[in-house]
């Protein structure tokens, strides 16, 4: 019998990589080797972006979550075991080891693990009840009961996944604290004008918004046994009430099954531009990867990087020469703020503002001395898409031209 290819991680790179190999396969291209998906939770693959926006508000069914239906797995001839762990790689017999005792041989390997956001320790309240993390389906649903009107939330970490929890909560009618011990929200991604412009936006929705505040631990109740969060004890004396706490503080990479099974890890599952590992048989996408950009090893958590790098690396099994060259975009939804975001700012040494093609919107621009690297654009879906063609192009209009509202961007990114 012809050995499968084996994914494993059942999320958005998982499903890009399977639908690319079996419109391939359909074709006629490549070898049309069986495939065995194998993930740990017990759905199939989902989208997991609206998992702190759209899902937990309630405005998406579960069901419009999953990237495909249930159903096109098994009319594809595609083998699930979800609910299931890989627990071992042995590269040497191309075998691995589920947590069910199962070992499953394989032609190639596909490492689709994706990462686990950051807890608290134990030692910090982690593990109190009422403290949460959002990562997955089953993180939401235990946590959505919780947003009840007149409650307080707590949210620890002025991030991305923190700051959409505390639109969605507000919307429901809860108290919401947000601490961060930087000296700003999204400081780690973003230049100083867009967390001003978040900050703002929530401070508008009542989120009282404390940034340089370090957390000491999360509290319970003098004499209780239950093991309910009650509130937090912060670095500066003070206290904060909270009924619930989400945990916001960033992720890391799923790379224990690699590095057990020897392959090379740097920041991330370390792949080369085809996402082959330091194993020739063995391939990575998604959150868990990383992969050179600009002679920097980067790893990217989004969407459009899990899909890519799983479309490129069914392309390369299937036996076309393709290399990883990515134009990264991201995206927020908080209240009716879309934030849109074109290219990396990493290594930026300024960043300039033009104002937005309608009311209330605007767009930073981030610039590497002359060469244009990014743009965050909220509520300006123009400027994100000229800027996100620009950077494509390897267009670096100046900044005098960006900010000056009588230029036209259409214009410029014709040049």
């Amino acid at each position: 019998m012809q050995k499968p290819i084996v994914i494993v991680g059942a999320g958005q790179a998982a499903a890009s990589f399977v639908s690319r190999y079996k419109a391939l396969a359909n074709k006629g291209i490549g070898n049309n080797q069986p495939l065995v998906l194998i993930g740990e939770e017990a759905v199939p693959p989902y989208q997991r972006p609206p998992l702190s926006k759209a899902y937990m508000s309630g405005d998406l069914e579960r069901d419009r979550l999953f990237i495909r239906p249930a159903q096109w797995y098994s009319e594809q001839n595609i083998t699930t075991h979800y609910n299931t762990r890989v627990n071992s790689i042995d590269p040497q017999l191309k075998q691995l080891k589920t947590s069910d005792g199962k070992i499953i041989d394989y032609a190639k390997l596909v490492l689709c693990t994706g990462s686990s956001p950051m807890s608290l320790p134990a030692s910090m309240g982690g593990d109190l009840a009422g403290v949460f993390t959002l990562r997955n389906i089953a993180d939401v649903e235990a946590m959505a009961p919780e947003l009840l009107p007149g409650r307080k939330l707590l949210i620890v970490g002025g991030g991305y996944i923190g700051l959409e929890a505390a639109a969605v909560a507000r919307k429901f009618g809860l108290k919401v604290t947000v601490i961060e011990m930087a000296e700003r929200i999204l400081q780690r991604v973003a230049a100083p004008q867009t967390s001003d412009f978040f900050r703002a936006l929530h401070q508008l929705h009542n989120v009282d918004i404390r940034e340089s505040t370090q957390l000491v631990k999360l509290t319970q109740e003098n004499g209780k046994s239950n093991g309910r969060v009650n509130g937090a004890e912060l670095a500066n004396g003070g206290r904060l009430d909270a009924d619930l706490v989400l945990v916001g503080i960033g992720g890391r990479p799923n790379i224990e099954l690699a590095e057990k099974a020897g392959l090379d890890c740097d920041n991330g599952i370390a792949v080369n531009q085809s996402c082959q590992t330091s194993n020739p048989d063995i391939f990575s996408a998604g959150d868990c990867a990383s992969f050179i950009r600009n002679e920097q090893r980067t790893r990217l958590e989004s969407v459009q990087n899990a899909a890519d790098q799983g479309d490129l690396v069914a392309r390369v099994i299937a036996g076309e020469a393709v290399s990883y060259d990515p134009l990264p975009w991201f995206w927020s939804d908080q209240y009716d703020c879309k934030l849109q975001i074109a290219g990396l700012n990493i290594g930026y040494t300024q960043t300039v503002i033009r104002p937005g093609s309608k009311p209330g919107g605007q767009s930073v621009w981030y610039y590497a001395e002359d060469k244009l690297l990014a743009v965050d654009a909220m509520n300006d879906a123009l400027a994100y898409a000229l800027g996100r063609k620009m950077i494509g192009a390897g267009l670096h209009p100046s900044p005098d031209q960006i900010v000056d509202p009588a230029v036209d961007l259409k214009v410029l990114s014709k040049n």
